[in-house]
């Protein structure tokens, strides 16, 4: 089986929708989470997490962006994945602001059939790293009500420090749910990621208000690994205990609210 084997508890199945078709696995049951992986791919401390959402009664779907499934983060191919030519693939948007990456509208077909099948309150999404913020510009779907950030990395480049990747359509779709329908957000990151700028937090608070639950926590608190400074807050660089395990607790805890798993 290969890297797959990480995924040996997992159902694969192909989904298509508009110009792209791509692998999904699932696991578990109940309303429907979408775990939307970093780079360098759907590495196997993605798929703990993924396991962990399937274990407290949620459905979870994770879908295949780019790099091999199942390959260790740290395997050396992966850095190939960024330096092999994604930055300029047509699905994702990574160098300008204020716009959201065309693959989103997959991920919100997706959404739409998973909470048809699996019913529920609604759908969970987490994006991160690379895919961070999709789970913000997936708001305009209306079956998204758990959107969760973690460590959103795009655009790239310091002067889009500000910057998120999402439209101001977007935005102000998020922030009309959050009062017609009384939703919210989450946003996680280690302090003083470069990737992951003061200003884009700032920005994200300015746009999204008080329905907006940030964590930010001390890159000491870190379990160490990945780049040189802790970025990876679900995955990577967590820790079984502290403050990383009790922002991973909060975000199933969210996810279970909102689904209506609880």
């Amino acid at each position: 089986m290969g890297y797959e084997a990480a995924l040996s508890e997992y159902a694969k199945f192909g989904f298509s929708h508009g110009r792209w078709t791509r692998d999904v696995y699932r696991r578990g049951s109940g309303p429907a989470v979408i775990v939307i992986h970093e780079m360098p791919g759907l590495h196997p401390d993605v798929i703990r997490f993924a396991d962990r959402v399937a274990a407290a009664g949620m459905t979870v779907f994770c879908p295949v962006l780019f790099g091999v499934p199942g390959r260790p983060a740290t395997h050396p191919a992966g850095a190939l994945t960024m330096l092999g030519g994604l930055c300029i693939r047509r699905e994702f948007n990574v160098w300008a602001g204020g716009r959201s990456s065309p693959i989103v509208d997959w991920l919100n077909a997706l959404a739409r059939q998973v909470h048809a099948e699996c019913g529920g309150q609604g759908v969970g999404a987490v994006g991160m790293c690379f895919t961070g913020g999709f789970a913000l510009a997936m708001m305009t779907e209306p079956s998204v009500v758990a959107p969760v950030l973690s460590q959103p990395s795009l655009p790239i480049g310091r002067k889009n420090a500000a910057g998120i990747d999402a439209s101001s359509a977007e935005v102000a779709c998020a922030r009309r749910r959050f009062v017609e329908e009384g939703l919210s957000m989450m946003a996680l990151r280690f302090k003083g990621d470069p990737f992951v700028p003061d200003e884009r937090f700032e920005t994200l608070r300015r746009e999204l208000g008080p329905a907006l639950e940030v964590i930010e926590i001390d890159p000491k608190d870190a379990k160490p690994g990945g780049l040189k400074h802790p970025h990876s807050v679900l995955t990577i660089n967590l820790k079984e205990d502290g403050p990383t395990k009790a922002a991973e607790q909060r975000v199933i805890a969210f996810f279970r609210e909102r689904t209506g798993a609880a």
